[in-house]
């Protein structure tokens, strides 16, 4: 028996990194899946995949109840879409912090207003949104989308109290730095990939990236039944970066 026998799930942003290691896990846990993304391809093991933009009300409202009538209800949602951003407080103009939070925040929100109606009829909905040690730590140059993945967290705490009378349960995950797609992007760009992969490795007190794979273990038991009396929280995958202060030797 898996931990998902029977249940249905939605992942944004499943066609790669953290959001398609998920819907891997929660399908081989035995998950009805269904991944929202701008890709029209379909990953190895995904069966339903819709192209959807979060920055856009209609086709989410759209690519949300098109998923819901393919499964035939939804248990579980992971908002895990969300764009990256560079820079500190004076490096973005206006308009890149009304699209980042557009991306970020809002869209969060677009989906999951969108799915409550299938989750208020669920006996085990669950949300969870992906978050970062960026909402807890002072990064350099990542004011924007620091300032995004902290609304996440809180908004996360506020939909908890909010959705908690109609049995819904609401979580965050955040990641540290992984090994993903975007990061991979990020190195390419810099001066010296392999100088810069080295340093954010070093940052984090394990001394390696967290790897997919890690964060999708951590939102598959946040969605299981079996974190049934867990909502509110925020599980950190992040090789101890966020509450670990290590001593050097020496």
């Amino acid at each position: 028996m898996g931990a998902f026998d029977g249940l249905r799930a939605l992942v944004t942003g499943g066609a790669s990194g953290i959001g398609l290691a998920t819907a891997q896990l929660l399908t081989a846990q035995g998950a009805h899946v269904a991944i929202l993304d701008l890709t029209r391809a379909s990953p190895d093991g995904i069966a339903v995949c819709l192209r959807a933009d979060i920055g856009d009300d209609a086709s989410v409202t759209a690519a949300v109840s098109s998923a819901v009538d393919t499964l035939g209800g939804l248990d579980v949602l992971v908002n895990n879409a969300g764009i990256g951003a560079q820079g500190g407080i004076a490096d973005n103009p206006d308009d890149e912090w009304h699209r980042v939070w557009d991306i970020n925040v809002v869209g969060l929100v677009r989906v999951t207003r969108s799915a409550l109606p299938a989750l208020r009829s669920s006996a085990h909905a669950a949300v969870v949104n992906i978050s970062s040690i960026a909402a807890t730590a002072g990064l350099p140059h990542r004011a924007l989308y620091s300032a995004t993945k902290g609304a996440v967290l809180s908004l996360t705490r506020a939909m908890a109290a909010d959705l908690l009378p109609d049995g819904i349960r609401v979580n965050a995950v955040s990641p540290g730095t992984a090994d993903t797609p975007w990061v991979g992007r990020l190195l390419d760009r810099a001066p010296d990939p392999a100088a810069e992969y080295a340093a954010l490795a070093a940052r984090q007190p394990n001394g390696r990236l967290v790897s997919a794979a890690e964060v999708a273990a951590a939102v598959a038991y946040l969605a299981s039944p079996a974190a049934g009396s867990t909502t509110g929280t925020n599980l950190a995958v992040d090789g101890g970066m966020d509450g670990l202060r290590l001593r050097k030797e020496g």
